[in-house]
């Protein structure tokens, strides 16, 4: 089979020949019809510190898939071969705390696919059964490649009431715009989205043309927050950029007892004020990968509920031309971009 292989340190990833994966009792082997290119998989072309300290070579990289069942193992129960079906990228144990009680994203143990173990940027995939999540026929394969990263949005974006709520979106990447698509599905009244990329601002205002996009660099968060009659401020922040100043502007833009769900990873270590946080009563959540599996459970009854992030994909081309999918998602104008592999 043809695979998206790291195989050397250093820029790049190769796409060679591997043997199919071969499949455990209570695993499936999955044929992979499209993928998505996540930031992850960027962390990894470049190998980055944090690529070069976390993934072993070589490694078949990729990790946002929808593909179909074309092989069960012994043990599998509930699934069938021709089945359509996404999965979920985090492999957990059964031996902690967190996973005997059912909190399985909280697992201390987990393994990605794609980092830690074989991914998806392959023609076929061997996935835990327990991982599999089978896609209804009203779901086209290319949404199923980027649930994945929906499911950070929708994840981040439920993690508190947004119902009737103003909402504060910092970092207008493709999982910030589907955090903001989330927040206006699920009743947020104002929902407000900066960042300093008008590209990615006025993709923002596409995928979701009921939210205000505003560039920080050109406009000021606070007549933005005056002309729209917020007094007191916004009253749920969505973190999405990592940017340290972007996390700032949102603490002084939230109203006393505001609330904070953090996704974005700031580079480094950054300094906070925190006594602003504690004065402001503000709540803090740190938010990784998706709730396991509450948060496929919500996405895709949303996405069968009239949740639209299809326009959130901009470039659309076969897994043979992956170097120009990824110059596009490095190039910071892209939205996702989703690789065709038959």
């Amino acid at each position: 089979m043809k695979a998206l292989e790291k195989a050397h340190p250093g820029e790049g990833l190769s796409m060679v020949q591997a043997p199919v994966p071969e499949i455990g009792p209570d695993e499936v082997l999955i044929r992979v019809n499209k993928t998505g290119i996540c930031g992850t998989d960027v962390h990894i072309w470049n190998w980055d510190a944090w690529a070069a300290h976390t993934v072993s070579l070589p490694m078949i990289t990729g990790h946002e898939f929808a593909g179909e069942i074309v092989d069960l193992g012994r043990n599998v129960t509930g699934l069938e071969i021709g089945q359509r079906c996404s999965g979920e990228g985090h492999v957990v144990g059964t031996e902690s705390r967190q996973s005997r009680s059912g909190r399985f994203h909280l697992d201390p143990g987990t393994r990605g696919i794609g980092v830690n173990v074989p991914g998806a940027f392959a023609d076929y995939l061997a996935l835990p059964a327990f991982n599999v999540i089978p896609l209804p026929d009203d779901i086209p394969d290319g949404i199923g490649a980027i649930l994945d990263p929906l499911g950070n949005a929708v994840h981040t974006a439920l993690s508190f009431d947004l119902l009737g709520e103003d909402v504060l979106i910092t970092g207008a990447g493709p999982i910030g715009i589907m955090a903001a698509a989330v927040a206006r599905h699920a009743g947020a009244r104002h929902v407000v989205i900066t960042d300093i990329n008008p590209d990615r601002l006025r993709l923002a205002e596409h995928v979701c043309p009921n939210l205000r996009a505003v560039d920080v660099t050109k406009q000021d968060l606070r007549e933005v927050m005056d002309a729209l009659g917020m007094k007191q401020g916004f009253d749920v922040g969505l973190e999405m950029s990592g940017s340290q100043q972007a996390l700032d502007q949102m603490v002084e833009s939230l109203i006393m007892g505001g609330k904070i769900a953090l996704l974005g990873i700031p580079p480094g270590t950054s300094p906070v004020d925190w006594s602003r946080i504690v004065f402001k009563a503000i709540t803090l959540k740190g938010v990784y990968g998706r709730e396991m599996f509450e948060t496929w459970y919500k996405m895709i009854a949303m996405l069968q509920n009239g949740l639209d992030v299809s326009r959130v994909i901009t470039h659309r081309m076969p897994a043979e031309e992956f170097a120009d999918g990824f110059e596009a998602m490095k190039s910071g104008r892209s939205g996702k971009v989703v690789l065709t592999w038959r």
